[in-house]
């Protein structure tokens, strides 16, 4: 029977400014990739997040990205390579003590935004960040695009890779993600978002916005928690999936 994971961006809140609605879309995810505190997220928001995915059984991730709080962690940034792999030390060990300290386990690695976007087009950089999660815990998973250098990169390095697609994203041609920049880049209307993520399910394939369709078979399904229809998206790809019998379960446990 075939599966797929489902994850989501969480814990992103912090001070007085909420964002997104994590307990509304825990019980539809299998993986949740927790923010550490330098696009989003807080202390607070953190460790309430970790106690979310424990109640509701739901593996954990951490979600490093650039140092780039006021900007969402979606500018891209030049760091030179060797901050850059402080940075990234730093956001994964947090999320990782923060998780053990729940007699739980961090499962894996997404890193966010304009940081994972730059690692798909520039391997040098992406080979900082693999090194830097592997020296703090080589068991760990590297989630990033499907299709991606990162994949190889992580063979190279002795790394397990888990494929990442998304439900609420367009593509282009290139197999990349469509810029925010461009209106359509986001999908909200949920009975689309559930036909792309069976299409890519089911037949390893999506559309892109050029009409043009592109291979891909992803270990997990993405769904941004800021994205405002969120919960409604993930109704419909679980009614979608098990309409068509397919299993939702998390890709490492």
């Amino acid at each position: 029977m075939q599966s797929i994971d489902i994850n989501c961006d969480l814990g992103e809140s912090y001070g007085n400014f909420i964002i997104g609605n994590d307990e509304a879309v825990f019980p539809y995810l299998t993986s949740c990739n927790i923010a550490c505190g330098f696009h989003g997220g807080d202390p607070y928001h953190i460790e309430r997040t970790i106690d979310l995915a424990l109640k509701h059984e739901v593996q954990i991730g951490a979600h490093p990205s650039y140092p780039d709080l006021m900007g969402f962690g979606r500018r891209k940034m030049t760091v030179p390579f060797d901050q850059l792999s402080s940075i990234i030390k730093y956001q994964v060990s947090a999320l990782k003590s923060m998780t053990e300290s729940k007699g739980a386990q961090l499962i894996f690695v997404k890193p966010h935004g304009a940081l994972y976007n730059s690692m798909v087009q520039n391997e040098k950089e992406a080979s900082v960040v693999i090194d830097a999660i592997k020296s703090i815990d080589s068991s760990l998973v590297l989630m990033c695009l499907a299709n991606s250098p990162v994949e190889q990169l992580c063979k190279k390095a002795g790394m397990k890779f888990a494929a990442e697609a998304f439900a609420d994203r367009r593509y282009t041609a290139k197999g990349t993600l469509m810029s925010r920049s461009i209106q359509q880049a986001l999908i909200q209307n949920p009975e689309e978002g559930a036909a792309q993520v069976l299409s890519m399910v089911l037949h390893h394939e999506v559309t892109t916005n050029e009409s043009t369709k592109i291979n891909l078979n992803p270990d997990s399904i993405c769904i941004h928690g800021d994205n405002p229809a969120a919960v409604n998206l993930l109704k419909s790809i679980h009614q979608m999936l098990l309409k068509h019998h397919i299993t939702i379960k998390s890709f490492v446990k």
